[in-house]
């Protein structure tokens, strides 16, 4: 009996022991991410714009069929993008303080939307341009380094359907952004990788214009709180 006793207090405070032994770990682990996300948006405060082109993967959980796109993306702030695809369909997002144009050429139709469907930090242009309040919205993890990048896990504190988690991976020195995967609701994924990145870039003031060409079917949902698809997909 006393035997088993010892036995039993033993691996209880072994166990105590490597519980106390993880602690400085852990500790180190939600300092590092605390630290990243401090250094993102740090970086992200002092960025005025950016210029980048980019490689695309869309990943369709249920049938487990995939899309690849390129494109390119202009940001400047406070929020104004054009976003571009070119392969393998043109599609042309433009956002402004006062609405987003989203034009499909094939198709010959422009869609007209409020600002606000953008302004959610679980967006993934929130994210991609470093607009997201990580600090405030999120509980950030590290998940290691791939290709020179720091990965980080993104859980938002509230799940929406665009976004229950995401990914980001950034250079470690600078913070800046160069890849970004978003999980959705029905665990479809998005990822944007930027094949170019320049900071502080000068991008005239007419890329974030945009006006319907003629012939053009335009449908104006500035009034619609949700849109018909997700944008930037």
């Amino acid at each position: 009996m006393r035997n088993i006793l010892l036995t039993g207090t033993a691996g209880a405070l072994l166990c105590a022991l490597l519980a106390l032994s993880a602690l400085p770990a852990a500790a180190a682990a939600a300092g590092d991410a605390a630290r990243y996300a401090g250094l993102i948006q740090k970086r992200y405060e002092t960025l005025k714009s950016f210029s980048a082109d980019f490689d695309q993967t869309l990943t369709h959980k249920e049938s487990g069929s995939t899309e690849q796109r390129k494109g390119s993306l202009l940001f400047q702030k406070p929020l104004l993008i054009r976003w571009q695809t070119v392969k393998p369909h043109e599609e042309t997002l433009v956002v402004t303080g006062r609405e987003i144009w989203d034009y499909l050429p094939d198709e010959e139709i422009a869609y007209r939307y409020p600002p606000s469907l953008v302004q959610d930090s679980r967006s993934i242009i929130q994210v991609l341009t470093g607009q997201s309040a990580l600090t405030r919205d999120f509980d950030v993890k590290v998940s290691g380094t791939e290709g020179g990048l720091v990965r980080l896990l993104l859980f938002p504190h509230e799940p929406a359907p665009q976004m229950v988690e995401a990914t980001i991976w950034i250079e470690p020195e600078s913070g800046y952004i160069r890849r970004a995967k978003i999980i959705d609701f029905y665990g479809n994924a998005n990822d944007v990788r930027f094949t170019r990145f320049l900071p502080d870039t000068r991008i005239a003031p007419a890329e974030f214009r945009f006006t319907p060409p003629a012939g053009v079917e335009v449908e104006d949902r500035i009034d619609r709180t949700v849109q018909e698809r997700e944008l930037f997909k």
